[in-house]
């Protein structure tokens, strides 16, 4: 009997094994545009290492402060998405969390031009990966998403290629300055003191709003839009306007605003919808 019980708990335990996913958090490429080595994590599907499908992948932006292990540790993405893989929620994916919080910080090209960050991400990350991973390099297999700061560069890089990305999960987001005096505000600090016109360059191509006007007719559907704010959160009236914006322009995207703040529980609640989501964008 005992060698029965012992037989199945070893069974059940390799069962659940097979069903976890994989994650490394000390991850770097070398980075030409940015002259420097860039960490990142990464969460490889259960099956991944018994099988020679490719995979749609998730890129998963961490807020200002935290770096590419915060969604591994904080976040909790391992459990989080085997969980939803397990219950049919989500479909296996690759997620990719990048680090934005070395030499800057943040997930644009800088105004001075010094630091391209953006450009690294498409010219360089996104290339690395399809070419080091299993991953499907198209559009319809790739989302973008990300919390707070993350949430701002998941808004930015969707909103400036639409080509690259079928579904954007910006959650708790900073939408950028919402006018252009609060820009100027902004990059005019440090000492450093930029002409009107290339503040305003900049602004419009880098604050939510702007871009959500502008947006050409063709593009309202080219990417599914899943936004998502706390009710207690500072970054609150960022995220209605995008929304009313949205709306005004009848651009289709979903819209929560639930219980919650700027923080870590909130965004683990988060995380399975926009597993969801995006899953449904991939199929």
């Amino acid at each position: 009997m005992r060698l029965l019980f012992l037989f199945n708990l070893l069974f059940v335990s390799t069962i659940l094994f097979a069903q976890s996913g994989k994650v490394f958090d000390d991850l770097s490429l070398k980075s030409e545009i940015l002259k420097m080595d860039r960490k990142y994590g990464i969460y490889l599907p259960p099956d991944y290492g018994s099988s020679q499908r490719s995979y749609p992948v998730l890129y998963l932006l961490h807020g200002g402060g935290d770096d590419h292990t915060a969604w591994l540790q904080l976040g909790e993405i391992q459990q989080i998405t085997d969980k939803a893989i397990q219950e049919g929620k989500a479909t296996p994916m690759i997620i990719v969390m990048p680090d934005a919080n070395t030499g800057r910080r943040g997930y644009f090209n800088d105004i001075k031009g010094d630091w391209q960050y953006e450009d690294f991400f498409f010219k360089e990350l996104v290339p690395f990966i399809e070419k080091t991973y299993r991953a499907r390099p198209l559009k319809r297999y790739r989302a973008v998403s990300g919390n707070s700061m993350g949430g701002g560069g998941a808004f930015m890089y969707a909103l400036h290629h639409p080509e690259m990305f079928s579904s954007a999960c910006p959650l708790s987001t900073s939408a950028g300055p919402l006018s252009l005096e609060e820009a100027k505000k902004r990059y005019n600090r440090d000492n450093e003191i930029y002409p009107d016109p290339v503040i305003e360059e900049y602004y419009k191509r880098h604050n939510v709003l702007s871009l959500i006007e502008s947006m050409p007719d063709e593009q309202k559907k080219a990417v599914r839009w899943y936004i998502d704010c706390g009710d207690d959160d500072y970054l609150f009236e960022g995220s209605c306007l995008v929304h009313i914006a949205m709306r005004k322009k009848e651009i289709p995207h979903e819209f929560r605003i639930r219980d919650g703040a700027h923080n870590w529980s909130y965004w683990r609640v988060s995380l399975p919808s926009v597993l969801e989501f995006v899953s449904d964008g991939f199929h």
